[in-house]
């Protein structure tokens, strides 16, 4: 066979081996794979007895080796700085080095035994050197100038397959990340309770991100101190441990500028205040970000790793939207705790006065026959003139009926509703306080909420509190009339009946709808067609209206919906 032949037949096979190392990339392999099967080819081309692929960790500025062929147990934990050995040569200055007799080179790290010749390529991305691709044999002067070559071919189709498979690696991971980003996302808004909503965000940012430990810190009231309220994978001396100084702490910096910040070691900073428990716990790299809601810090998430790592840009990314939507979630949960309190003060309210009425409508009815028995009492005393023990008897009675019509005067005078607080409101900021306290029901029973403001409807006369309770309670009996759903909507205009100027506050929903007999007695006290309910809430609403001295109306029929229209006079 021609020498000729012998090239272009070499040249052949080294064209296959490109081939068959360009189609790795495309199998659909993980990069550690494709390590493998890109060693396996090499060491097998060149015949070599070892072989390693070492990458350069940027954390540490070691040399890991990342696959190998030939290497013993012992071998394969060996860690090289950049500079050290053959393989750190070729790390730190970029270049090919190929050595005849490792026992003539100072360089060389013995790693394997009996092994006499190592060549070393580069294995770079452009200028920069990530990691190096190594042969060995046993052979003194086992790699020729032609076997350079084709490792150096080799070497920079591996950096292009390895890169490659890389960047397929990280989109596919980052996809996986997003989708269960957007499904922890749909779990933590969906829950309810303040608890459960910590106890998601802090596993579910362990298991995003792959760390040992999260912590959930949230800000007390007057913003001075963090609270642990949450953790995940941390031992019960770290749960314990005391409130954080926000002024003191290292994440007082995350409260403050409202920004992520990254520490490598937190065991050798010594801004950190816990480095003691840090240590115990084998805490070293920090991830912190801020819990932004409103544009306001309220507290922070914070993620520990055991060992030395820096985050990447997508892992503070991923972690900053999943403390966003976890403060979204805190904040509703507060919210809700509110709305909840709002409503028990609300059927507490509605239950006294219930209890009020009632006390009243009592002592309207003992008042009349106490009266009646005082005036006969009177007339019958004059007939025990003269008789001292029977005159102590009359003076003890109308003393008693004396005491019984003060009492009488006493519980009515409490049951009379308080004069109204009359002040200049604006209707639209007092819809927008009914939309945030029912936003909640609404939501739960899929109800909208409209809105109908006539065009310059100014502020008018009227006691905050007092209408506000009246149209909460008109918005909650709509509610209870609308179990499929539908629409709420709350109108404001200006009117006039028989010459007089109101301010109609309406309420208007299409549910149930009540029948005639039904609407002739609605504000009635403790009439209810409801299961639940003590039957005065309209009777409430019709005695807020008239201290107001304004007015109710009702529209409603069976199946069409009810409308209930408060007219406030506005002279």
């Amino acid at each position: 066979m021609s020498a000729k032949t012998k090239k272009l037949e070499r040249k052949y096979r080294e064209l296959q081996l490109l081939y068959r190392i360009s189609s790795i990339s495309h199998a659909g392999l993980k990069p550690g794979q494709v390590l493998k099967n890109v060693l396996r080819e090499t060491v097998r081309a060149l015949s070599a007895d070892a072989g390693s692929i070492v990458l350069l960790d940027p954390s540490t500025g070691m040399l890991d080796i990342e696959a190998a062929l030939g290497f013993t147990h012992k071998a394969l934990r060996l860690k090289l700085k950049v500079g050290e050995g053959v393989t750190g040569w070729v790390a730190a200055h970029g270049k090919t080095l190929r050595v005849d007799d490792v026992r003539e080179d100072s360089r060389y790290v013995p790693a394997l035994p009996r092994i006499r010749c190592e060549m070393a390529v580069p294995l770079k991305v452009g200028e920069t050197v990530f990691g190096v691709l190594s042969v060995d044999s046993r052979r003194p002067r086992a790699f020729s100038d032609e076997d350079q070559e084709l490792l150096e071919a080799l070497a920079a189709q591996a950096a292009r397959v390895l890169h490659q498979s890389w960047i397929i690696s990280q989109l596919n991971e980052k996809t996986q990340q997003f989708e269960t980003l957007a499904n922890i996302g749909q779990t933590v808004v969906s829950a309810v309770r303040l608890e459960d909503i910590l106890h998601i965000a802090v596993r579910e940012a362990c298991r995003l991100l792959k760390t040992e430990l999260c912590s959930l810190l949230l800000l007390t009231p007057d913003r001075q101190e963090l609270l642990l309220t949450a953790s995940h994978g941390a031992s019960e001396d770290y749960s314990n441990k005391p409130h954080l100084k926000v002024r003191e702490s290292l994440v007082g910096f995350v409260i403050k500028h409202c920004k992520p910040l990254t520490v490598l070691d937190v065991q050798e900073n010594l801004q950190y205040q816990q480095i003691e428990l840090a240590r115990r716990e084998k805490l070293v790299s920090l991830l912190s970000v801020p819990l932004v809601y409103g544009g306001q810090s309220i507290g922070v998430l914070n993620l520990y790793t055991k060992k030395q790592h820096r985050f990447s840009n997508d892992e503070i990314r991923i972690a900053t939207a999943l403390a966003s939507l976890s403060a979204i979630a805190i904040e509703k949960a507060r919210l809700n705790e509110k709305v909840l309190s709002v409503e028990d003060q609300l059927r507490d309210n509605e239950r006294l006065s219930a209890l009020g009425l009632l006390a009243a409508e009592i002592a309207h009815e003992i008042r009349n026959p106490l009266t009646v028995i005082k005036m006969l009492f009177h007339s019958i005393q004059q007939d025990f003139e003269g008789n001292a023990s029977r005159m102590d008897d009359c003076r003890m009675v109308i003393e008693k009926m004396t005491r019984m019509n003060a009492i009488v005067d006493q519980v009515l005078t409490f049951a009379r509703s308080s004069e109204p607080d009359l002040q200049p409101r604006d209707i639209d900021v007092l819809f927008e306080e009914l939309q945030l306290l029912v936003r909640h029901k609404l939501t739960s029973q899929n109800i909208r909420l409209d809105f109908q403001i006539a065009p310059g409807m100014r502020s008018i006369l009227l006691d905050r509190a007092q209408i506000e309770q009246a149209l909460l309670n008109l918005i909650l009996n709509a509610l209870q009339a609308m179990p499929e759903g539908g629409t709420i909507t709350l109108g404001s205009r200006m009117t006039q009946r028989e010459g007089l100027a109101y301010a109609e506050l309406s309420v208007t929903d299409d549910g149930v709808g009540m029948p005639e007999q039904v609407r002739e007695l609605i504000f009635q006290p403790f009439l209810t067609t409801k299961a639940k309910g003590t039957g005065i809430g309209l009777a409430i609403v019709q005695k807020i209206v008239e201290n107001h001295r304004g007015r109710i109306e009702v529209e409603s029929e069976p199946g069409h919906g009810s409308t209930f229209r408060l007219l406030i006079p506005t002279e």
